[in-house]
């Protein structure tokens, strides 16, 4: 019994692991940003240059993940009171993905490694399946209505409007539209599901072995 309550805490770390592990990757994909600058024209809505951009989104960046940068500062965008609070919140959000994923970390690799000495890596292909399922369901909600999505999104993670930038007040929102976030989301659902996809091909691989 109590190997088996073990079992399921690694499988649900590995699970958060993955899960976490998506999520990093595609808050610090500085890549899609760079692209999106010119994909969607951002320069069109600043007097900056796409240096300078990147200058300021490496600013902000770096405030969201480094525990110790604890005030918002970008060169060339002022931040509102209402502004600060959100940035703040996102802040703690980064951080305690950040948190889940070395807490569930080294559980997840004592786990996997218990399945390989067992020889019962299978035993992850139903549990992922489901794994798989879910993110399809809520990235076709997104799909439906990305609009409406995000609102929920927000509404989700944060218990006031303070994510309702006002462009006068808050310039930097001009050059992070709505639409560079729903290809953050398009790029989190597809590296997730590529991770949640993987220990269904290895307990699949390693059942083929066994028999």
């Amino acid at each position: 019994m109590k190997n088996k309550w073990l079992e399921r805490i690694g499988l649900i770390c590995l699970i958060v692991t993955l899960l976490t592990l998506a999520i990093t990757m595609t808050i610090n994909a500085r890549w899609l940003y760079q692209f999106d600058i010119g994909h969607l024209e951002l320069l069109d809505y600043t007097t900056l240059s796409t240096k300078e951009l990147l200058h300021n989104f490496d600013q902000l960046m770096r405030y969201l993940n480094l525990p110790w940068v604890e005030t918002l500062k970008m060169d060339d965008f002022p931040v509102s009171v209402s502004g600060a609070l959100h940035f703040y919140e996102v802040k703690k959000l980064f951080l305690l993905n950040y948190g889940l994923l070395l807490a569930t970390m080294v559980p997840s690799i004592f786990y996997v490694r218990h399945l390989v000495k067992q020889q019962r890596l299978w035993t992850m292909v139903q549990p992922f399946r489901i794994g798989v399922a879910v993110p399809i369901v809520v990235a076709f909600l997104m799909a439906v209505n990305f609009d409406r999505f995000f609102v929920l999104f927000h509404g989700v993670f944060f218990n006031n409007d303070a994510w309702i930038f006002n462009p006068a007040t808050d310039p930097i929102i001009n050059v992070l539209p709505e639409t560079f976030f729903l290809h953050c989301f398009i790029l989190f659902f597809v590296l997730l599901e590529i991770f949640y996809l993987l220990p269904i091909y290895i307990g699949k691989r390693a059942l083929k072995k066994e028999r």
